[in-house]
């Protein structure tokens, strides 16, 4: 095509916690999706690290926003927003032209009609020209190097910051699926409950996803000794400064709850599926992806519940984007991409 060059082509991850956008091949933008905006009016301040950075520490005059909720748009002029000013990032370099955009943006698969059509909307309203959607589960399995198209049983776990999505593939379609609103913020959240009953300590959300991140696990017998985790903060009854230790077999026990009904939503996807894609999974095993497939002993929790064996993905945060990147190179060849 002549006018080719004048074609930007992006891979669009849009995350609950984290925006990732691939062009090329590359990676160009990997950012928190949380916007700062001015009270007063409604300019944006900040995207992404720089709006993470005031999270929790704004002023009266600035509040930040994350678009996303649960895998969905729950702040459509925002998500706008946070779109256009990861794009401009993009394009500092090449101002002297407007691009058109060919986008593949990825989606939770339990989205409704009007979810799918908020993010249609605010890809296209953000300036793209030919805009094509795909279900987060199949984004994963092209992430971690499956052949979706395959008459051959694959499963898939992607376990995001909104949403834990979980999806049965074969003949390039979803022949079983569930999308719970159980993953990262609900781990969050959790770990900030049990830090106010256990720890009598106030944390904030940045504090509570450190110590995720850091001493998260899903079992308590791991194989691998971890530090306890220093905590401060103030006291819920004086007020005072305290601080406090937290182990990941306390981190174990307060996400116990969550991860059953991760495990529940496992084996409902897998009572779905036919007998024949059923053996398929169980030779091959069940593919973990998602920020959330980073907790400790995940992978051996979920083995010693369900009898099959799970892998966790090579860079599982990345694995939808990669995905996304690979469908946006075979658009017309992928009839699962939705126009």
């Amino acid at each position: 095509m002549v006018f080719s060059f004048l074609t930007q082509e992006l891979a669009i991850d849009l995350g609950t916690a984290n925006t990732v956008i691939f062009m090329n091949d590359k990676k160009i933008i990997d950012e928190p999706s949380i916007v700062a905006v001015d009270n007063l009016t409604g300019k944006v301040l900040a995207v992404g690290t720089k709006a993470k950075q005031m999270q929790g520490k704004e002023s009266k005059g600035v509040r930040t926003i994350r678009p996303l909720k649960e895998g969905v748009i729950a702040d459509f002029d925002s998500s706008e927003q946070m779109i256009r000013a990861f794009i401009k990032m993009i394009n500092t370099r090449r101002s002297f032209f407007s691009p058109s955009l060919k986008m593949v943006v990825c989606i939770p698969s339990g989205s409704t009609p009007v979810e799918t059509r908020a993010v249609r909307d605010a890809a296209e309203h953000s300036g793209g020209r030919d805009v094509y959607l795909i279900f987060e589960p199949m984004a994963a399995a092209l992430g971690v190097g499956i052949d979706v198209t395959a008459p051959s049983g694959n499963m898939i776990v992607d376990i995001g910051g909104g949403t834990t999505e979980i999806a049965v593939i074969s003949l390039g379609g979803i022949v079983a699926d569930s999308s719970i609103k159980v993953a990262g913020d609900q781990f969050t959240y959790e770990i900030q409950q049990y830090m106010r009953q256990q720890h009598n300590i106030k944390i904030g959300e940045k504090t509570a996803e450190e110590i995720k991140i850091n001493i998260g696990a899903a079992i308590s017998d791991l194989d691998e000794p971890i530090e306890p985790y220093k905590v401060s903060g103030p006291n819920l009854m004086t007020v005072l400064p305290i601080e406090t230790t937290v182990t990941p077999q306390e981190i174990a026990h307060c996400l116990d709850k969550s991860l059953v009904r991760i495990e529940s939503a496992i084996m409902s996807v897998l009572e779905q599926t036919p007998p024949e894609l059923y053996s398929d999974i169980v030779h091959k095993g069940i593919y973990l992806t998602g920020g959330g497939a980073l907790l400790r002993g995940l992978d051996k929790r979920l083995f010693k519940k369900i009898n099959i064996p799970f892998h966790v993905a090579e860079d599982p945060l990345r694995a939808v984007a990669r995905g996304t990147c690979i469908a946006l190179k075979n658009c017309t060849s992928f009839n699962f991409l939705m126009r």
